[in-house]
This record gives structure tokens, C-alpha cells and sequence, in this order.
């Protein structure tokens, strides 16, 4: 990672304001559905490798 070259007229440094509960917790249930469909599509597919090299 390198890094940035700031122009002269513009300030690129932020603030991050610390989060809500409320926002936690939205963040947390979007992060479990994720972290869900994910572990769904990983094990389809190694369903699909498995029956692929029984066959072989």
C-alpha cells in the first residue's frame, strides 16, 4: 500500500464518529445474513467438488 499525495486544496482526513447501538446492532444482522450465504454457497460448492471426484 503506498501512499496518497494529498493536492494542496483539498484535506483528506476524516472523523469517524463512534457508532449508535442501533447502528451495532443493523450492522451485526447484515454481517450474520452475509457470513450466512456465504457458508451456504461454500458448502454447495463442495458438495459439487465431492460428487465431481466420486465420478472420476
Amino acid at each position: 500500500m503506498g501512499l496518497i499525495r494529498e493536492p494542496i486544496d483539498v484535506d483528506l482526513s476524516t472523523k469517524s464518529e463512534p457508532w449508535s447501538e442501533q447502528d451495532l446492532s443493523d450492522f451485526r444482522k447484515i454481517m450474520q445474513g452475509i457470513k450466512a450465504k456465504n457458508a451456504k454457497r461454500k458448502d454447495k460448492a463442495s458438495l459439487r467438488t465431492n460428487k465431481k471426484s466420486q465420478h472420476v
